[in-house]
């Protein structure tokens, strides 16, 4: 453990937030996996491979990320849906070196009148040169702050979409609206 009680290192970790908006709807935002750049500080673009067009338990796809130090690091990673259960849960599996790396999940419970959306990583295996910059980037912090992103990006999408199809207010994206 560091000096102030954070791991140093990658293994697994969550974030969470409610959102006020019904479960499916915040299931079909994340499993949109072309989508995830819109949350995602880290994710820049995502694509379904091998035929697929969207999320179910085998479906594949490529990622390409962009982090680092101002941004400089670009890395891609293929991946596999483990988990696609609307409304639920929906997970996937990174691919590095040929081996599965990092499980990502969220999980969606009813909470009051909206969803409790927990985010979460687990590593299942990294590479050498991985876990030698692990310790001097602080990979752990910044995975913890992409999911604090990640969900109140998410929050702000999935509430705005709610609004609009209860009528309760106008449609914005958080993303475009400063835009106009």
């Amino acid at each position: 453990m560091a000096a102030n009680g954070s791991r140093w290192w990658l293994k697994a970790d969550s974030e969470q937030t409610v959102i006020n908006a019904p479960p499916g709807l915040v299931y079909g935002l994340v499993a949109d996996m072309p989508r995830m750049g819109e949350w995602s500080p880290e994710c820049q673009q995502v694509e379904w491979t091998g035929g697929t067009t969207g999320p179910a338990v085998g479906a594949t796809f490529i990622g390409h990320n962009r982090g680092g130090p101002g941004k400089i690091v670009r890395w891609s990673r293929t991946g596999r849906v483990l988990v696609a259960a609307n409304g639920q849960e929906f997970a996937f599996v990174t691919v590095e070196g040929g081996r599965e790396s990092t499980v990502w999940r969220y999980r969606f419970e009813p909470a009051g009148g909206g969803t409790r959306v927990t985010e979460s990583y687990e590593v299942r295996s990294l590479p050498l040169w991985a876990r030698v910059i692990d310790v001097p980037t602080n990979r752990h912090r910044e995975l913890k702050a992409a999911m604090r992103h990640t969900l109140g990006k998410l929050k702000a999408v999935a509430e705005a979409a709610s609004d609009a199809t209860t009528g309760a207010g106008p449609v914005r994206h958080p993303l475009t609206e400063g835009a106009r």
